[in-house]
């Protein structure tokens, strides 16, 4: 029996990356909430001085998380509250070498980006060649990372509808028009604020405290969300560390 040549195996030649696209609500210079992102610029060819998204090699020892955690806390100095595994990106002719990215996207609230940059700051290992970029209006970015960006807005905005994926941008504690706000940010438009509390009211995630934010308006209740419902439904997955 003639046996079919095997083709030549190229194992050697693929490479996996692991990137993040971390999202954050951050207040622009009008005081206008902002879905934002960082970005790193590149040092080197290819693509070198254009922005693109943190990341880096995986090493061969390392689970997919914990690389994920790594490769961003060395490119932004970064602890997101909430990481998921996203997507897989492997088109032949994304990179000048046959590298597969499996791409991470997670969310921190913005007092604890301000926090950790400041921590960062105050020790003198701030990560340089890092800026934060509307998620809606990016430049022109490294490889494939526009369409990467695009495809995790279009997962996180259809995730809002049916999960608290939306807690992950804010305080233990927060009112209605905190919980709408962060979700007309994520959605790029208005709510209407009667039918989303009447949304939020039959909904199992939030529980209403007995304090109150004062100020200039009525006191607004304070919420908290349900910590006996996940953030987004991972299935039977477990959570790998």
């Amino acid at each position: 029996m003639t046996r079919t040549p095997q083709p030549e195996s190229r194992d050697a030649d693929v490479r996996v990356a692991v990137s993040t696209v971390i999202f954050s609500v951050r207040r622009d210079a009008h005081d206008e909430p902002v879905l934002s992102l960082p970005l790193v610029r590149r040092t080197r060819d290819p693509f070198d001085g254009r922005w693109a998204l943190p990341g880096g090699w995986l090493d061969a020892t390392e689970e997919l998380d914990v690389a994920a955690s790594r490769t961003l806390a060395e490119t932004t100095g970064l602890t997101p509250s909430y990481l998921e595994q996203l997507y897989a990106f492997g088109a032949v002719d994304r990179s000048p070498t046959r590298v597969v990215s499996i791409v991470y996207w997670a969310l921190l609230r913005s007092d604890e980006v301000d926090a950790q940059v400041a921590a960062h700051a105050r020790g003198g290992d701030a990560p340089e060649n890092v800026e934060w970029f509307d998620a809606t209006d990016l430049p022109a970015l490294a490889f494939d990372h526009n369409d990467i960006v695009e495809y995790t807005l279009w997962r996180l905005r259809n995730k809002v509808g049916y999960s608290r994926i939306a807690h992950g941008l804010l305080p233990d504690e927060f009112t209605l028009a905190d919980l709408r706000e962060v979700n007309e940010t994520i959605l790029g438009k208005r709510l209407d604020p009667a039918n989303f509390r009447r949304q939020v009211d039959t909904s199992d995630t939030l529980i209403p405290t007995d304090r109150f934010r004062t100020g200039s308006h009525r006191p607004a209740r304070l919420y908290r969300y349900n910590r006996d419902v996940e953030l987004a439904d991972r299935g039977p997955l477990p959570t790998r560390h």
